[in-house]
C-alpha cells in the first residue's frame, strides 16, 4: 500500500527544507544583531555606573548614589535581556541545523549527518553486512535522535524486529507524526540546540534518583537539628536586636558551622549525584513540555504520553522542579566569600538537600520512565520524518503467508537519482531467489536493499518500495566477510562460520517467525569445484527448512545441480556495451540466468591488458 502523504514530492520536499533553514537563519542573525547592540548598551551601562557609585563614595553625595543604582538596575535589566536574545539566537541556529539535515537526508549527504555510532554485538547478525550502522549507514540517515534514550530506541529497533502488533502501532503513530513537522523539527531542534546536552549520559543521576532512602535516624536527626538551630540562629539574632537578650546567637551559629564543616562531604556528594548531567537536565524539562503538548489520535502516542503525566506530577512539571533546586545548590560553586556567610546564617546547603531528597523521595522512580518514554516518541519521530520526506514509499503490510512480495523495491541508502527499483519475490520455503550476475552489475547491492527494507519493515518505518508484504521474519545475511588477525580468524573460515550460524538459524525457526537469509557469493575465496559443492550443501539444509531468501553467485554452473535445479528462481543482472566499448549497467533485475562476463572487459578499462 502506498504511503498517504499530504507532502507532494521530495523535489519540492527538499526545497522547503531549504527555505526552512534560511528562514531560521535571517532569525539568528537578527538576533545575534540584536545581541551585539545589547553587549554595547551593558558596557555603556556597567563603566559608568561603577565611575558614579565611586565618585559618590568620595563626595557622598545622595543623588549620586541614586545615579549609580539606577544605571545599575539598568545594566541588571540588560543582563537579562541579553541571554534571552542570545537563547533565541541558539534556537534559531538549532532550527537551521534541523533544516540542513533534512537536506541532507534526501541528498544522503553524509558528510552533513552525524553519524552517532551505536554498540551492536560482533556477531549481530545482519548490522555489519547491512550498513545499519556507521557512516553511511540506515542509523545516521535516520537520525540524529534528540534524546540519548531516542538514539538507544532507535538504534534498539533496528537491531532488533518487533512483533507484527508493535509493528502495526508504531506505523500508526508514524502517520500521526508524520504531518506534524513544526512539531518535529522543533523536537529536533531540542538536540541541535546543545549538540551535546541531551545526549550526555545520565546514569549516575537515575542511579542517585532511583537508590534508596538514607538511614531514617541519620537523616531525620540531621533534619531536626539543622531546623532547631537554623530556627535558634534567626530568634537570637531578633532577640538581641530588640535587646530581649544579649548576644546569644553567635552559640547556635558556632553550632551550625561545626555539623556543616563534619557533614559537608556528604552533603556535596549528594548534591554531585543529583547534578551529573544537570545540563541535560535542563534540556529535558523544555522537551518533556514540548512531548506533552500535543493530543496525538495514536494509540501508541497517547500511551507513550500518558505515561509523562499519571504520577504524583507531570514529568515536565516535575524536571523544572529539579532544575530550581540544583540551581539553588549551585550556589556553593561561586564565591566562598558569599557562600560561606549565607551557608553559616541559613545552614543552605542543608535546606537544599532536604529539597533534593523530597524530590527523589516522591519522583525519583519516575524519571526513567520518563525518559524511555521521551525517547520512544523521539525515534517514532524519526521514523516519521521517513513517511514525511518519501511520500512514494509505501507501508508495509505484515502477512502469515511466507512469502516476501515487493513491488519498485530500492536501496534507501541511495538518492532518487541513483536508485533503481526492481520487483522481488523471496519465497515460499523450499524455493530460493538465485541471482547471477557479471561484476559490479548490482547483485549485492539487490540483497542490501532487501535487507534494509525488510529492517524498516520491522521497525515500523515506510519501505523504499511501491509496495511490501512479508512474513515476521529473523534476518540473517552473509554479505560483507571480514578476516581478523586478532582472533587469528582467516576469510574462509569467517565465511564458514557466518554460514554455519545462518543454517543453525534455520534449523531452530520459530513457528510463528521465518528466517530470512540474504547470502552473497558463498565460499567465493574457494576454488570454484569445492565452491560449487558448498553452495548446494548450504542450499540443501536452507531448502528443507521453513527459510524463505536470496543467493547470489558468479558461478552459473552451480544452478545446473540439485537441489538447485529444480528449487532456485533464477534472475540476473546484465550490462551493455556500445559500438566504442564503452560498458554501463542498467540495474535492472531481469529473469533467467546470466549470460555475460565482463572480468576481462573491466580489467582492460583499468589499463590491465
Amino acid at each position: 500500500m502506498a504511503a498517504n502523504n499530504p507532502a507532494s514530492e521530495p523535489g519540492t520536499i527538499l526545497e522547503a527544507y531549504a527555505a526552512r533553514a534560511r528562514e531560521h537563519a535571517g532569525r539568528r542573525d537578527a538576533e545575534r544583531r540584536v545581541s551585539v547592540v545589547l553587549s554595547r548598551w551593558r558596557l555603556a551601562t556597567f563603566l559608568p555606573a561603577l565611575a558614579l557609585l565611586a565618585w559618590a563614595i568620595e563626595r557622598g553625595v545622595p543623588s549620586l548614589f541614586v545615579g549609580a543604582g539606577a544605571l545599575f538596575l539598568a545594566f541588571g535589566v540588560l543582563v537579562v535581556r541579553h541571554a534571552r536574545v542570545d537563547e533565541r539566537a541558539a534556537w534559531y541556529e538549532a532550527l537551521r541545523v534541523v533544516n540542513d539535515r533534512g537536506v541532507a537526508r534526501i541528498r544522503r549527504d553524509w558528510d552533513h549527518l552525524p553519524v552517532g555510532d551505536a554498540p551492536v554485538a560482533k556477531d549481530h547478525p545482519y548490522a555489519e553486512d547491512l550498513d545499519i550502522f556507521g557512516r553511511a549507514s540506515l542509523y545516521q540517515w535516520l537520525g540524529p535522535a534528540a534524546t540519548a534514550a531516542g538514539a538507544a530506541t532507535l538504534a534498539r529497533w533496528l537491531s532488533t524486529p518487533a512483533p507484527p502488533d508493535e509493528i502495526h502501532q508504531r506505523q500508526e503513530a508514524v502517520v500521526d507524526l508524520s504531518p506534524r513537522k513544526e512539531w518535529r523539527e522543533h523536537l529536533a531542534a531540542f538536540g541541535a540546540v546543545d549538540s551535546q546536552s541531551t545526549q550526555l549520559p545520565i546514569d549516575g543521576f537515575l542511579t542517585w534518583a532511583e537508590r534508596q532512602a538514607p538511614p531514617l535516624l541519620y537523616f531525620g536527626a540531621l533534619r531536626i537539628a539543622v531546623y532547631i538551630l537554623t530556627a535558634l540562629i534567626w530568634m537570637g539574632i531578633a532577640l538581641h536586636a530588640t535587646g530581649v537578650t544579649p548576644a546569644l546567637w553567635p552559640i547556635p551559629l558556632l553550632a551550625g558551622m561545626i555539623l556543616s564543616f563534619v557533614t559537608a562531604h556528604g552533603v556535596h556528594r549528594a548534591f554531585d549525584s543529583a547534578g551529573v548531567g544537570q545540563t541535560a537536565l535542563r534540556q529535558y524539562a523544555a522537551l518533556l513540555a514540548h512531548v506533552v503538548a500535543p493530543r496525538f489520535e495514536s494509540a501508541k502516542l497517547a500511551a507513550v504520553q500518558a505515561r509523562l503525566g499519571t504520577h504524583s506530577e507531570p514529568a515536565p512539571v516535575a524536571m523544572r522542579r529539579l532544575n530550581r533546586i540544583l540551581g539553588f545548590a549551585e550556589l556553593r560553586q561561586g564565591s566562598a566569600l558569599l557562600h560561606f556567610p549565607i551557608q553559616a546564617a541559613t545552614l543552605w546547603d542543608f535546606h537544599v538537600l532536604f529539597a533534593l531528597e523530597r524530590w527523589r523521595r516522591r519522583t525519583g522512580p519516575h524519571v526513567r520512565d520518563w525518559l524511555e518514554a521521551a525517547g520512544e516518541l523521539d525515534a517514532l519521530a524519526c521514523l516519521a520524518a521517513v513517511r514525511f520526506d518519501n511520500p512514494s514509499w509505501c507501508q508495509p503490510r505484515t502477512t502469515e503467508e511466507r512469502v516476501l512480495r515487493a513491488s519498485a523495491l530500492g536501496h534507501p541508502l541511495l538518492p532518487d537519482g541513483r536508485r533503481v527499483a526492481n520487483d522481488v519475490t523471496l519465497g515460499p520455503p523450499g524455493s530460493v531467489l538465485l541471482i547471477t550476475g557479471s561484476n559490479m552489475s548490482g547483485k549485492s547491492t539487490l540483497l542490501r536493499a532487501i535487507g534494509l527494507n525488510a529492517v524498516l519493515a520491522q521497525a515500523g518505518a515506510p519501505a523504499c518500495a511501491a509496495a511490501l508484504e512479508m512474513p515476521p521474519a529473523d534476518l540473517h545475511t552473509s554479505i560483507r566477510i571480514q578476516d581478523s588477525l586478532e582472533r587469528g580468524i582467516s576469510y574462509f573460515m569467517a565465511a564458514l562460520a557466518r554460514l554455519k550460524s545462518v543454517v543453525d538459524a534455520a534449523e531452530r525457526e520459530a513457528e510463528d517467525r521465518v528466517l530470512l537469509y540474504l547470502l552473497d557469493e558463498i565460499l567465493q575465496g574457494t576454488n570454484s569445484a569445492e565452491r560449487g559443492m558448498a553452495v548446494q550443501a548450504v542450499a540443501r539444509h536452507l531448502l528443507s527448512s521453513p527459510a524463505i531468501g536470496a543467493i547470489t553467485t558468479h558461478d552459473l554452473g552451480v544452478a545446473e545441480d540439485e537441489p538447485l535445479r529444480s528449487s532456485a528462481v533464477l534472475v540476473h543482472f546484465t550490462e551493455t556495451v556500445d559500438d566504442s566499448g564503452h560498458m554501463s549497467f542498467d540495474y535492472t533485475l531481469r529473469p533467467g540466468l546470466a549470460t555475460s562476463r565482463n572480468a576481462m572487459r573491466l580489467m582492460k578499462l583499468i589499463g590491465i591488458d
